[in-house]
């Protein structure tokens, strides 16, 4: 039996489930997950009739969807020589429903990942139309849509208004709501603040962004990674699958030049533009992230968070892009036992309930920021020397985000102590200086761009081992052992800030600041990070910097210390030819100028 793919559907099994649930949405490599594309034909196959291996609980729910419902896949041409690939489930009867439209996440599969998720929505009382956006896809699969790649920009937008206008003829909707992951999510907003009629009712955006332009520059710093992942993640060769102009601005951001034009393409396509007519509108909106995001970083998403003013909810979890509710929204049964997988999904879909079919499940009574907290899940060993999670990590509920941060602490950066490295202390302290050749070293954001979120968030966190550094490469500070009541020495909440004086050999000078968490036996994990990069300087000139770390919910344990890593050099935001990067050798210079000592400030609640 072939695929929608045009490959044959291998059984669907437990095993096939279980995988979704370990590695969620992402395979090796940061590809979509083989068992979510095997899932995801086999759903749609079953759901034609054919004769497709199920577990029996997926098996009973294609049953019941087929039993209720008209599954179609389409084509909607959008303009000339532009058609979108359309997924649809539209409900019997006559009574007015409300319909949820997903565009798809960036992905060369376009809607098949989800699959599951639609069927879900459709037994919860919704039609439902899922759409690759233009350009996403293999070429000559039904789930691709031909094109060119507009990156969430204004054709993205009117194509979102058409199948909005489709949508009306096809169900007869009685509301309209968007529910998006990751480009989808991004279009979510984008069309629901620009849709002419103003047409609809709640978004739902789950590993979103607010500004493109800074979630991918910024600080100065280029985020090359993940550019360079999604680039390479549409379907086809970079020149074949975006129009000219955006092939334009990408071969820029690649060259480190013009970037004002970048940054004012990253504006054009962010929500946080549209800031004031999403408020004129009211349109309530859902955002899922996470903490350790590495595509679209979580403060931006926060900024937007705080000024919207509609009815609104953030989640906050562990992990990178998507971990969270990529499980729960490509395949997930009840038979797997996984605490707190699933409760993003059921939480995005209570939301959507509330304000599509008028479900009474108290969501505007609920709090609108819910946090996790970091690696607060308890874990039991599982095969493959992992850890599986018998209990989920804790969650704290806030009125608003300014509630979650209530008070600080600054720590001054000493200079070099007995040991080679640097103290936080409670005193100021200047007139030092530390140096470092700027070079790869073993404190990284990630080993994996989304992966090692994905681990983090089944309950295997990266393991650091602050010995372990290259001292001529970075330079630490870390406090003593920290004490404090009930086992908890420091309630990180919120972003932290970090302020140095620096000059470099170089005119310019990348700094990354990493926060750890340093147990007794010197094995750590990470808390948070950022960079900063300062331009336009003359070698070996001082310039004194601030900037913020992304925001986290974190608890210190009592013995642990708290360390402050400086380096240069992170392969997340570095081109991939670190030689030619760093020729000549370059020498950065950290110190402490008097009246701007260099400091740490955390942020408590």
């Amino acid at each position: 039996m072939a695929s929608i793919s045009g490959e044959p559907i291998p059984a669907i099994t437990e095993a096939t489930l279980a995988d979704i649930a370990e590695h969620g949405l992402w395979g090796p490599g940061a590809t979509v997950n083989h068992s979510v594309v095997d899932l995801g034909n086999a759903l749609v196959a079953a759901a034609q009739g054919e004769a497709v291996q199920l577990p029996p609980e997926l098996a009973e729910l294609v049953a019941k969807v087929r039993q209720r419902s008209e599954i179609e896949v389409s084509a909607l041409t959008v303009e000339e020589n532009v058609n979108l690939s359309v997924f649809t489930i539209k409900l019997s009867g006559n009574e007015p429903r409300p319909v949820v439209i997903m565009p798809a996440g960036w992905n060369p599969m376009g809607w098949l990942p989800f699959v599951y998720a639609y069927y879900k929505l459709a037994l919860r009382g919704y039609h439902v139309l899922a759409y690759t956006p233009r350009g996403l896809g293999y070429p000559k699969w039904i789930s691709t849509s031909t094109g060119h790649v507009n990156v969430a920009g204004p054709a993205d937008w009117s194509d979102g208004s058409k199948v909005i206008t489709f949508a009306e003829g096809h169900f007869s909707p009685s509301k309209i709501g968007f529910l998006g992951l990751s480009y989808g999510s991004g279009i979510s907003q984008l069309v629901a603040a620009h849709d002419p009629d103003d047409r609809v009712a709640a978004v739902a955006a789950v590993s979103t962004w607010g500004n493109l332009a800074t979630s991918l520059y910024a600080n100065d710093t280029r985020h090359v990674q993940a550019v360079d992942l999604l680039v390479g993640f549409t379907g086809g060769p970079r020149d074949e699958k975006f129009d000219a102009d955006t092939v334009e601005i990408l071969r820029k951001f690649d060259e480190n030049r013009d970037l004002e034009d970048v940054i004012a393409w990253g504006n054009e396509r962010s929500p946080e533009t549209y800031l004031a007519e999403t408020n004129r509108r009211g349109i309530p909106t859902f955002f899922s992230n996470t903490w350790h995001e590495t595509l679209f970083p979580a403060l931006p998403v926060i900024d937007l968070f705080n000024r919207l003013d509609v009815p609104k909810h953030l989640n906050m979890w562990i992990g990178d892009h998507g971990a969270p509710e990529g499980a729960g929204l490509t395949g997930l049964p009840s038979s797997l036992p996984y605490p707190g997988i699933k409760d993003p999904v059921e939480e995005i879909y209570s939301f959507l309930d509330h304000y599509l079919l008028g479900v009474e499940n108290g969501v505007p009574e609920r709090p609108q920021v819910v946090n996790q907290v970091m690696f607060t899940y308890k874990t039991k060993p599982a095969l493959g020397g992992k850890q599986r999670i018998v209990e989920a990590a804790r969650r704290e509920e806030y009125a608003s985000w300014a509630d979650v941060t209530t008070g600080s602490e600054t720590w001054y950066l000493t200079g070099a102590n007995g040991d080679g490295d640097g103290a936080l202390a409670d005193k100021q302290a200047a007139g030092w200086s530390r140096s470092f050749t700027v070079g790869e070293t073993k404190a990284v954001a990630v080993e994996e761009i989304m992966g090692t979120g994905q681990d983090e968030w089944t309950g295997n966190p990266l393991r650091y081992v602050l010995g372990e550094f290259e001292r001529d490469r970075l330079l630490v500070w870390s406090t003593d052992p920290l004490t404090g009541q009930g086992g908890v020495a420091r309630r990180i909440r919120g972003a932290a800030k970090v302020r140095v004086t620096a000059r470099s050999t170089s005119d310019a000078a990348t700094l990354i600041a990493y926060l750890f968490d340093v147990a007794p036996d010197g094995n750590a994990r990470i808390i948070t990070h950022e960079p900063y990069t300062v331009t336009g300087v003359t070698p070996g000139a001082d310039t004194t910097v601030e900037w913020e770390l992304q925001p986290v919910a974190y608890d210190v344990q009592a013995g642990h210390r708290v360390a402050l890593v400086v380096n240069g050099f992170d392969p997340l935001y570095f081109p991939g030819n670190v030689k030619q990067v760093l020729l000549p050798p370059i020498t950065t210079t950290v110190s402490s100028a008097s009246g701007k000592e260099s400091r740490l400030e955390l942020p408590l609640g």
